[in-house]
């Protein structure tokens, strides 16, 4: 799971998972809101989107598998006594969603919010993967490197399907683009032990 691997353009700083892994209890409250929000995002293309065949059928199992880690979180979560708590404002996602353009043909509209989702799982199958490797709790690691494995093709999944509905060189210059973007709003954030992003 390399950043190349990814596509991503900049490495979390090496700083997040050390202090992470002195606030895993908030991480595993913010993941769990994560898993919640990529499961929604997922239900909300298809709602918006029913014409979609290819869409439809690629992420309606989507849904219930990120559902399913929602359930695991929580329940990794109640083996240690943390309740879900309230929702937390996400800084990165919100950046994100301030670089996604607006208007264009219905299309255009569905591929970047392809591509978004599609670089919130790169993102999230890195610091997965930071977690496995670096967190002294076993139990969490393990966890961590099952949802690693099982997230990795997400964000693949994502720009396949952008590349059904836009040419491919459009795609491609646009993911290019917003890795580019997303670079530098990680540049900007400081990292917080208690955020997945």
């Amino acid at each position: 799971m390399e950043k190349q691997v990814l596509g991503l353009q900049l490495p979390t700083d090496p700083r997040w998972v050390d202090i992470a892994s002195m606030q895993l209890d908030e991480i595993l409250i913010d993941h769990a809101y994560c898993e919640q929000k990529a499961a929604s995002s997922c239900i909300s293309l298809i709602v918006k989107f029913p014409e979609k065949e290819a869409l439809v059928d690629m992420l309606t199992p989507v849904v219930a598998e990120e559902w399913a880690h929602f359930e695991r979180v929580l329940e990794e979560m109640k083996k240690r006594g943390i309740t879900l708590g309230p929702k937390r404002k996400d800084e990165y996602v919100a950046a994100l969603a301030a670089i996604e353009k607006k208007g264009g043909s219905r299309n255009e509209q569905l591929v970047e919010k392809l591509l978004m989702n599609a670089l919130i799982e790169a993102r999230s199958c890195e610091r997965f993967r930071l977690l496995w490797k670096e967190i002294g709790d076993p139990d969490l690691s393990k966890f961590y490197y099952e949802l690693m494995v099982s997230e990795a093709g997400h964000y693949k999944n994502f720009l396949s399907l952008a590349k059904t509905y836009m040419p491919e060189e459009h795609v491609e210059q646009r993911w290019r683009e917003i890795l580019r973007k997303e670079a530098e709003i990680m540049k900007q954030i400081t990292p917080r032990g208690d955020r997945m992003h």
